[in-house]
């Protein structure tokens, strides 16, 4: 196809026209993989006289095409898929660099830069040895637009390789390009070129910053640690810091000023200094793990230019405070980090101590107030602004947020220092009547900090005063943001232990919170809904004040949660729940409607959303925000399963509860909505559990349990098991009647087992669900039972962990219970021996201490002997009829121990139950820091990021090892203890082991008179006294523990 031709197809990707539009994508479709095809684009891309939207079509389609297709791996290759052609590599490799030099857009430039990333994270340096010349070239050329080629080439080259564990090709290309880009950014700042384009200079500084950023993501180089480099590059970063930019250089509006280039570039020298500092330069803090490779440079860091930044910084600060200069929020965002990390050091908390107060008061403050952003954001994204009011983790990188961390630092980390302070500035301000916006960063620096000022022994006393004071009258505030502060700050201190003396200040305290409910502003009903929450939880008085209303509250919940998507209050909705059972009993079926309404509009939002950004990597990253509906849609469904918990005592109104909830898990299933099935299966098992029945309309749930098993979600039998093991303990006489079903579950059991996509824990797992199906469908697998053994049988030696050997173990030992003569025959006949071998590990797992340590270990042990011990001595195979004897012994064993491991199972019961009664006292030890020395501060945060880099160096040694073809120790150890499972219920539970093993040794005795003369002749005193014991304990009625 010629270039014309070529040129006006894609031109025609572009027609208003969908039917002209489809088939000129299926006609570049039908010849994309022609050799040649990629060199035709290179042609058409750099022609100046084709349209630039053409141009712009090419490149995108270049792109993805070099994404997908440039490296294929025949191993795993797609039919549609055709490798790019040698020709075309070529073509891309001589043209790539040039085109961007003469890149007529930006948007372009992206394009192919992409590309270019992409060729250069398979192809360099072993098939691309030129490429780092090429680039030195372009960066030396003199030509402004050959440079600035040169600088997005240095980015692609860096970013291809920023997370490579193994920095093996890094240290190769920075001491190459750096000293170079370093020069060119010095030059341009101190001799900016003259003629150029307005923002060339600012472009060009982004670059080249930005390229320093992803160098240092996980390593620092020995040239960049060197003084040749550092210095130089230290250099370059303060200058852009202190950089006055001209007014007229950026645009008037602040949001465009953010992201216009000097500013990127700003935004990037900051996050250089901030990197280096955090993981390279600060040795107080530094994992062990890399102290070898940076400590030396560390110190130096620490002792040369980290009270540099420190004195840059605040020196931005004291201009900004002070109207002289403008700063991004994201470089904000850098300064408060960077202030926040000099807190824990010793050198810098020297230089920040003198500075804190006035930090806090003329930089932490204005964060915290209410300013103009925030009454824009609270005028016309209402449920934006309580997103990232309430969601820590919304805005992140946000210098509210910043600022708030540097608060917690200092009052955690310095608190004799800095906590008494920070409160006598918040009095100051709340005393000397300050205007709203002042009143509320006050009020929102206690809600910040009000977890610390309830558990400081002085200030919390103080703290009804307080609320009080200057809390109470703001819920009657004429600013509706005064109100929903003062229910931020009551919800914070109820949920932190508030004690009130004076009932009638809890009361004044919960009718404003209760009122506010139904402010006409959402944000105010938002922080209602929470702080009423947090009152109901811990007063009695509260709740009984709430109850004959809580319908009309949980509308109101019901109706916030929707209007804002935020699983906060799935937490309120849940808390009401709990609190009120009786009332919403009669309601219950109507309330999970409603719920079940909200959690399928939010799936259906989310699929949705999954279309339109389709498989795309850079699509989906851009899209994480649509993470909140399904975080929401979680929240909802973990609701429904409190409305559940609630109504179990009603089996009726239970039944129509589930009925109302199935199709929605039906849907969720279908759609294979995978990050929703942990939800889903908690509702199956909670219902099919309490109910212990299976409805005709839950057995389609089954059916999509098997299905998606088979496909996408294999991985998920964890999350299936409890539901699996209730279809079948439940629905046995479905079971029974539909071979199908049957089917499906030994399936799962062999799926699991062998299956090189699952682990141990899958494995194990997959043998409970063995385990289920014998129990329960005695008589009605037959024709499975040769695959049950051979399964089992099969894992005998590929098993590592002590979980998976024992349920392993277990199948058979359920095998012999389930037909004894059937399952030993099989054994034989699938392997001679191997029945012999059966028994061998049986009793060695029975003699040890801990082989069958839970009591439903040694009742199936028990009855297993116990069908054995029923045999006809004919059934037995040749092999075990001299050690048969030896089995009255094995059952005396386990009914020694027995009595020990129900003691145990007893005691881990009653330790949960205390537990459980204790899980709200909250250990506060470590909350504060009230050292007298400045000394370095080592907590929590530090040993956690110790535990960190210390695995992330086992790992990476490990995954180094393997790659090598090294052997490597297996992390499984067989010294690992197997806890009592206390929700598991199985049909022996119900069985007298005393009862069976009298009535056991009696046809034992009639059977086979000779094996059983030799084995009670054989037993010695104190095995003769167990059995006398035992057979009492079964005539006096046995025991069923």
């Amino acid at each position: 196809m010629d270039l014309h031709t070529l040129s006006d197809l894609f031109a025609t990707t572009y027609n208003p026209n969908p039917n002209v539009r489809k088939a000129a994508e299926l006609e570049i479709r039908k010849v994309g993989g022609q050799e040649g095809m990629v060199a035709a684009l290179l042609q058409i891309i750099a022609a100046d006289n084709v349209d630039p939207a053409t141009r712009q079509a090419c490149a995108v389609y270049l792109k993805n095409r070099v994404r997908t297709s440039y490296f294929v791996d025949p191993t795993n290759g797609r039919p549609d898929q055709t490798p790019i052609a040698h020709s075309d590599k070529e073509a891309l490799k001589t043209h790539l660099l040039p085109l961007l030099a003469a890149s007529p857009s930006r948007s372009v430039t992206i394009q192919l830069s992409a590309t270019l990333k992409n060729i250069i994270s398979h192809d360099f340096p072993e098939k691309w040895p030129g490429l780092l010349d090429n680039v030195k070239s372009l960066l030396v050329s003199g030509d402004l637009h050959q440079v600035g080629a040169g600088c997005v080439a240095s980015l692609e080259m860096i970013r291809a390789f920023r997370f490579r564990q193994q920095n093996d090709v890094l240290p190769t290309i920075v001491p190459q390009l750096f000293p170079t880009l370093v020069n060119i950014a010095t030059e341009l700042l101190n001799n900016p070129p003259s003629g150029a384009a307005p923002d060339t200079v600012p472009t060009m500084l982004h670059l080249i910053l930005k390229t320093y950023k992803n160098s240092i993501v996980l390593h620092l180089s020995q040239h960049q640690q060197s003084p040749e480099s550092i210095v130089p590059w230290g250099r370059l970063l303060f200058q852009v810091v202190n950089l006055q930019i001209p007014q007229g250089a950026v645009p008037e509006d602040e949001e465009e000023r953010e992201r216009s280039e000097w500013w990127k570039a700003k935004k990037w020298a900051y996050g250089v200094l901030g990197r280096l500092f955090h993981r390279f330069g600060n040795p107080s803090q530094m994992p062990s793990t890399l102290k070898e490779d940076y400590g030396a440079f560390a110190e130096h860091f620490m002792n040369t230019f980290a009270p540099e930044i420190f004195k840059v910084y605040l020196h931005q600060v004291e201009l900004n405070v002070s109207g002289q200069a403008w700063i991004s929020p994201k470089c904000q965002y850098q300064i408060f980090s960077f202030f926040t990390e000099c807190v824990k050091p010793k050198s810098t908390w020297k230089l920040l101590k003198p500075h804190f107060e006035q930090l806090v008061s003329s930089f932490v403050f204005p964060q915290l107030s209410f300013d103009h952003a925030k009454k824009q954001m609270w005028e016309t994204d209402p449920v934006e602004y309580v997103r990232r009011s309430v969601d820590e983790y919304e805005a992140f990188d946000s210098p509210v947020s910043a600022a708030t961390s540097f608060l917690f630092s200092l009052t955690g980390n310095r608190t004799k220092m800095t906590f008494m302070p920070i409160l006598a500035f918040i009095h100051n301000v709340l005393k000397s009547n300050q205007p709203a916006p002042q009143r509320f960063g006050a009020l929102n620096m206690t809600a910040a900090l009000g977890t610390f000022m309830m558990k400081h022994p002085e200030v919390q006393k103080s703290m009804e005063q307080f609320m009080v004071q200057h809390v109470l009258p703001e819920f009657a505030s004429p600013e509706p943001y005064m109100r929903a502060i003062a229910c931020e700050v009551l919800g914070t201190v109820e949920k932190s232990g508030i004690t009130w003396t004076n009932a009638e200040n809890l009361n004044n305290h919960s009718r404003a919170v209760a009122a506010a409910l139904e402010d006409p502003e959402l944000p105010v009903r938002v922080q209602a809904a929470l702080a009423l929450t947090e009152m109901i939880t811990s007063h009695q008085s509260v709740r009984e004040a709430v109850a004959p209303s809580v319908e009309k509250v949980i509308q109101e919940l019901l109706k916030l949660s929707d209007e804002t998507d935020l699983d906060i209050l799935n937490h309120s909705m849940e808390t009401m729940v709990e609190s009120f059972q009786g009332e919403l009993l009669p309601v219950a079926a109507q309330l999970t409607a409603r719920l079940c309404e909200s959690y399928m509009r939010l799936v259906k939002e989310n699929i949705a959303q999954e279309h339109t950004t389709g498989d795309d990597l850079e699509g989906i990253i851009e899209s994480n925000g649509d993470d909140d509906k399904v975080f929401a849609a979680m929240g909802v469904a973990k609701t429904i399963g409190t409305v559940v918990a609630a109504v179990d005592s009603s089996p009726e109104i239970l039944a129509q509860v589930q009925e109302v909830v199935i199709p929605i898990i039906t849907f969720t299933l279908e759609h294979k909505q995978l990050d929703l099935f942990d939800n889903m299966y908690d509702l199956v098992d909670s219902l099919t559990f309490k109910l212990r029945s299976i409805s005709p309309n839950m057995w389609r749930v089954f059916e999509l349990t098997y299905q998606v098993f088979k496909s996408e979600a294999v991985d998920f039998l964890d999350e299936m098991l409890p539901s699996l093991d209730n279809f079948v303990s439940y629905g046995t006489d479905m079971f029974k009647s539909r071979g199908d079903y049957r089917q499906m579950v030994i399936d799962i059991y062999t799926t699991s087992i062998t299956s090189s996509q699952l682990g141990e824990n899958d494995r194990v797992n997959g043998c409970k669900l063995a385990e289920s199906v014998l129990l329960n469908l005695r008589g009605h697998v037959d024709d499975a039972l040769p695959t049950f053994v051979k399964t089992s049988v099969d894992l005998w030696d590929k098993a590592e962990t002590t979980a998976l050997k024992l349920a392993n173990l277990e199948v058979l030992i359920n095998a012999i219970l389930y037909n004894p003569s059937a399952a030993l025959h099989l054994m034989e006949n699938y392997r001679p021996g191997t029945s012999r071998t059966f028994l061998d590990r049986w009793f060695k797992a029975n003699d040890s201490d801990n082989g069958l340590p839970r009591v439903h270990d040694k009742k199936l042990t028990i009855m297993a002997f116990c069908a054995l011990m029923e045999m006809d001595p004919g059934d037995v195979p040749e092999t075990l009829k001299e050690g048969w004897p030896h089995i009255v012994r094995g059952v005396l064993k386990t009914f020694k121990d027995l009595p020990r491991a129900i003691a145990a199972r007893q005691a881990l019961e009653d330790s949960y139950a205390e537990a459980s009664d204790d899980e709200d006292i909250i250990d506060d030890e470590n909350i504060f820091n009230n050292a007298e020395e400045d000394e370095d501060v080592f907590d929590e945060d530090t040993a956690y990021l110790e535990m960190l880099a210390k695995e992330g160096q086992r790992l990476r040694e490990k995954s180094n090892k393997l790659a090598n073809g090294e052997d490597v120790e297996s992390e499984y150890t067989d010294e690992s203890e197997i806890d009592e499972e206390l929700g598991y219920l199985s049909p022996l539970d119900s069985v007298d082991p005393y009862a069976s093993f009298k009535q056991a040794l009696t046809t034992f005795q009639m059977k086979n008179s000779p094996a059983y003369q030799v084995a009670t002749t054989a037993l010695d005193v104190e095995q003769q006294t167990l059995l006398m014991e035992v057979m009492r304990i079964a005539e006096a009625g046995g025991s069923q523990s």
